[in-house]
């Protein structure tokens, strides 16, 4: 019988200790949660949020290893994760996965039904996600599909409706989530092609630099849109200035295609979201928008 996995094993397994998965998801759903309030949304619904985000990132992490857990061996970056190491079981992790899913599903359950509606969708896509590797060199779109989600559901909750306009930054966070996780694919291109794993980064190639600077301008081209569609203000475009100087630095980053740096290019995404953020917050608090 195997033993107890340790916490240290299942946060791991959890990527507890690597938020940024977390806030990438997190940024988005929050853009949605203030523009649908017109401002600061329902504190209750800002909590579950934020717990629903986690759990629902950390979920998405189980499935994810689950998957992969033949192939995460071979490669350089994931060869210490606790399923590859033995740290936790198989069968520990699936009991974690539904627990998360249980948890998460809870906190909707304090909603609407029109979000919990939404919610099966969303758990749908992050459960399909890790699959998708082995048929398609765009598993990106699939998680930029599953990572965008929150905004329907942040609509659905606030004001019990889904408006034509909050899909513009559904499409919008889509690209952004496929340009920032090409560069993560890129960290892991030369273990991915020994092992059969398809990404974007595999499949654009030498063209992969072009490729995230097409998918960072239909972004911002996007956000801006959504400016327009929603009547923000002069601090939401200072924001988006903010945004896309730094996605020019993450071109910058990765000019190499050097694994840290297109690492810390991922990394860095963190500071678009917020800076996106911050824009919609002040905004609100200091444009007198509605």
């Amino acid at each position: 019988m195997p033993g107890t996995p340790s916490l240290k094993a299942l946060l791991q397994l959890m990527r507890a200790d690597k938020p940024i998965g977390t806030l990438l998801l997190l940024w988005p759903t929050l853009w949605a949660l203030w523009i649908a309030a017109g401002g600061v949304p329902d504190l209750s619904l800002l909590v579950i949020f934020i717990l629903g985000t986690f759990l629902m990132r950390s979920a998405g992490c189980v499935i994810n290893d689950l998957a992969d857990r033949h192939w995460d061996g071979s490669v350089q970056r994931t060869r210490q994760r606790p399923l590859v190491t033995g740290a936790v079981t198989v069968r520990q992790a699936r009991i974690v996965f539904v627990l998360l899913l249980a948890a998460a599903f809870c906190l909707v359950l304090l909603t609407n039904p029109l979000t919990v509606k939404l919610s099966f969708v969303g758990a749908a896509l992050a459960a399909i996600y890790p699959f998708t590797k082995r048929f398609t060199h765009f598993p990106q779109v699939v998680l930029g599909a599953a990572f965008s989600f929150g905004i329907p559901m942040a609509f659905s909750a606030q004001t019990n409706s889904l408006p034509p306009q909050l899909w513009l930054i559904y499409a919008a966070n889509l690209l952004w989530t496929v340009a920032y996780d090409t560069k993560y694919a890129m960290v892991d291109r030369d273990d991915d092609l020994e092992v059969g794993i398809k990404s974007t980064a595999v499949f654009f190639g030498e063209h992969d630099r072009l490729m995230v600077g097409l998918f960072q301008l239909g972004f911002l081209v996007g956000m801006l849109l959504v400016g327009a569609a929603f009547g923000l203000g002069l601090w939401y475009y200072l924001g988006l200035a903010a945004a896309a100087v730094l996605c020019g630095y993450h071109q910058y980053l990765i000019r190499e295609r050097d694994r840290q740096a297109c690492f810390r290019a991922f990394l860095h995404n963190n500071w678009v979201g917020a800076a996106i953020f911050l824009g919609l917050v002040l905004d609100f608090a200091l444009s007198g928008n509605p």
